[in-house]
C-alpha cells in the first residue's frame, strides 16, 4: 500500500470512502473494471445476528465479483414469499404466494447473515489488484477543481479524481459535500434475531401484515432457522426486545400462528428504529453517493442493500464508461446518467416501501379496500404477478451491467 503522506498523498482515480457491504463492493467492481480504485475505512466487526436477503440481481454482482462462492453455502434460497394479512381488517384478502419458478428463476434471492457477506467482500478485497485498502476512518474531504482530498485518522490523505461516499447514514462526505437531504421517521421499531424452530421453512419467507407494521420470517440455511424482522409500535417493539428469550420466543411463535412450531432464540437481538432518508441527488462535484449515504430505508421488503448494490454496480458502468472515453470521471456530465438512473429507481422503492408502511398503519376503510384488491389482483392476475416480481427482483430499465 502506498505510504500516505500529508505532503504528497498517493492518487487514484477513484477513492470509496466506506467498508461496509456497499463500499466493499463498489470498491470491488471498480478496481476489477480496471480502474486505480482507493478504499478507505476500518474493516470494523459486524454485528452478528443481522441478516439480508439478497435479491437475484445482487448475487449476480456479487458472483461478477468472485464472492458468491464463499457465500452459496451459508445462504438459504428465497423460492416461496408469502404474504398473509393480519391486520383485522373488514376487506382481508386469503393469503397470497409468489413462487420464483414462475419468472424462471430458482429463488428471489437469498438469505445470509451480514458478517458473513461483508467477511466475502473483505476477503475478495484484499486478494484484488488495483484496489488499495487504506484502513483508516476518513477525517475531512475537498473537491478541488482537478482532484479530490480525503483526509485520514492520524493526518493521512489521498487524492482521487472521484470519491464515493459510502460512510453510511450520517454520512461525513455527504454532509461536507453541502448535499440537500430530507429524513422521516415511523411511530415503530422493528426488532430482529435469528430463531430455531421445530418445522421446516420449505424455503418460504412469510410475511405477515399487521396494524403495528410487517412481521417477516425469512429462511436460513439449514430447513430450521429463520431471521426474523419484527416492526411493532415503538414502545411494544422496547417491551419485546427486554423479554427473556423464552417469552420472546412465545410472542413469536404466537404472532407466526405456530406456523414452524416450537421456537427459541439462536442469535442475538437487535432494535432498529424506523426511519427515511433521500437526497436531491446523488452526486456532487467529484463526489457520488451510493448505500445509505444516499438513502436509507426501514427493514420492510428487502430494498436497502439491494439498493445499495445496484447503485456500487451502476457506478462502475458509468466510470468504466468514463475510462473508455478518455473522459474525467468525477464530473457531472460523466455522472449525469447515474444520477438520473439511481434517483428514480430510489425514488420509487421509497414510494412503495413508505406507501406499504404507512397503509398498514391507516384504519381507513378506503385505504383497507384498495390494499385488499391489489393483493387479491397479484393472486388472480398472472401477468400482472410477475411483471411485479420481476421488477421486483431487478429493475428492467437501466439495469447494471453485472446484474444482468
Amino acid at each position: 500500500m502506498p505510504e500516505i503522506s500529508a505532503s504528497a498523498p498517493p492518487r487514484f482515480e477513484v477513492a470509496v470512502v466506506g467498508a461496509g457491504a456497499a463500499g466493499l463492493a463498489a470498491a470491488l467492481a471498480l478496481a476489477r473494471a480496471g480502474i486505480p480504485t482507493a478504499l478507505v475505512g476500518r474493516h470494523a466487526p459486524v454485528a452478528d445476528g443481522r441478516t439480508v436477503a439478497l435479491l437475484d440481481g445482487s448475487v449476480r454482482f456479487l458472483d461478477a465479483l468472485e464472492a458468491w462462492g464463499d457465500l452459496a453455502d451459508k445462504a438459504a434460497p428465497l423460492a416461496v414469499l408469502q404474504i398473509v394479512d393480519d391486520t383485522g381488517s373488514l376487506f382481508r384478502p386469503p393469503p397470497v404466494r409468489f413462487h420464483a419458478g414462475e419468472i424462471g428463476l430458482s429463488a428471489f434471492g437469498w438469505n445470509v447473515e451480514s458478517a458473513a457477506l461483508v467477511e466475502a467482500l473483505r476477503a475478495r478485497a484484499r486478494a484484488t489488484p488495483n484496489l488499495t485498502l487504506v484502513e483508516r476512518d476518513a477525517a475531512g474531504f475537498t473537491a478541488g477543481e482537478a482532484v479530490a482530498r480525503v483526509e485520514t485518522e492520524a493526518g493521512g490523505a489521498i487524492e482521487a479524481r472521484l470519491v464515493v461516499a459510502a460512510d453510511g447514514a450520517r454520512s461525513r462526505l455527504r454532509a461536507e459535500s453541502g448535499t440537500p437531504t430530507r429524513t422521516w421517521s415511523y411511530p415503530q421499531a422493528a426488532l430482529t434475531t435469528i430463531l430455531a424452530h421445530d418445522r421446516p421453512h420449505g424455503d418460504v419467507s412469510t410475511e405477515f401484515h399487521t396494524r403495528e407494521g410487517p412481521f417477516t420470517l425469512v429462511p436460513l440455511p439449514g430447513g430450521r432457522r429463520s431471521s426474523l424482522v419484527w416492526v411493532a409500535d415503538r414502545a411494544r417493539a422496547e417491551r419485546l426486545s427486554a423479554l427473556s428469550d423464552a417469552d420472546l420466543a412465545a410472542s413469536v411463535e404466537t404472532q407466526a400462528r405456530h406456523m414452524l412450531g416450537a421456537m427459541r432464540i439462536d442469535g442475538p437481538r437487535g432494535l432498529v428504529p424506523m426511519r427515511g432518508l433521500s437526497v436531491a441527488t446523488p452526486v456532487a462535484h467529484r463526489l457520488a453517493l451510493v448505500g445509505e449515504a444516499a438513502h436509507v430505508f426501514p427493514p420492510i421488503g428487502a430494498q436497502g442493500l439491494n439498493l445499495g448494490l445496484r447503485d456500487a454496480a451502476a457506478l462502475r458502468d458509468a466510470a468504466l464508461a468514463a475510462a473508455r472515453d478518455g473522459r474525467d470521471p468525477g464530473t457531472r456530465a460523466a455522472l449525469a446518467g447515474f444520477a438520473r438512473a439511481r434517483r428514480r429507481d430510489a425514488g420509487l422503492r421509497t414510494l412503495a416501501v413508505d406507501g406499504l408502511n404507512r397503509a398498514l398503519l391507516s384504519h381507513h376503510l378506503p385505504v383497507d379496500a384498495l390494499r385488499g384488491l391489489g393483493l387479491v389482483a397479484l393472486s388472480a392476475l398472472g401477468p400482472l404477478r410477475r411483471a411485479v416480481m420481476r421488477e421486483g427482483v431487478l429493475p428492467r430499465l437501466n439495469a447494471p451491467e453485472l446484474m444482468r
